[in-house]
């Protein structure tokens, strides 16, 4: 009898001691005391979130040069990062074209459709950038519906080797909002433009 008593209230008291002694950091069921796991499947499925986008747009501004691109791809903007290089989860990549020639920034060179594609070296967490010379300097910050990359530009005859290293951001909202237009895009050295962009968040 003293043996059974004696499990008895091992069990009763037990049961608080073991809660206690649990992960604090776990939500408890009110009614039934006992902590609940998080799904697995959940913190994977958003830890694997990835962005998508297309997108097809010219970009000018500045004293000489008008770009054209257009392509897309995706990305996981939690790998996002400024230091260079760092492995990031991007790819992206598309048509590249000078429609006017370039003649300052990362571009400087680049004739008149000299342009044949591009791709992406890095995603990059964010940028400064400008519309016009005289624009005041923005932020661009990479997300589920902006993308700011460090592109690889190639014309024809360079072959494999790329021609250009610039920063592009392509967005779903307008990246200057205080100025006529909307501006979605933008090319370093070159300025913003209006793009026609979709974005679209995909799980794997």
């Amino acid at each position: 009898m003293t043996h059974r008593i004696s499990l008895l209230l091992f069990s009763v008291l037990g049961l608080p001691l073991a809660l206690a002694c649990s992960d604090s950091t776990r939500p408890v069921d009110a009614g039934s005391g006992i902590a609940l796991r998080s799904s697995g499947s959940e913190a994977s499925a958003l830890s694997h979130a990835r962005a998508g986008f297309g997108f097809n747009g010219t970009a000018a501004g500045f004293p000489a040069g008008v770009v054209r691109l257009t392509g897309g791809g995706s990305f996981d903007f939690s790998t996002a990062s400024n230091a260079v290089p760092t492995p990031t989860s991007v790819s992206a990549s598309g048509g590249f074209d000078c429609v006017e020639g370039v003649f300052q920034g990362p571009l400087t060179g680049c004739g008149i459709n000299e342009g044949v594609r591009w791709d992406t070296a890095q995603l990059l967490t964010s940028t400064g950038f400008k519309c016009t010379v005289a624009d005041t300097p923005r932020t661009a910050v990479t997300d589920a519906r902006t993308a700011v990359l460090l592109a690889d530009f190639y014309r024809a005859g360079d072959g494999d080797d790329e021609s250009f290293s610039a920063i592009i951001i392509i967005s779903e909202s307008d990246l200057a909002p205080d100025l006529p237009g909307n501006q979605t895009f933008w090319v370093q050295g070159v300025g913003c433009g209006t793009a026609s962009v979709h974005f679209n968040r995909t799980i794997g």
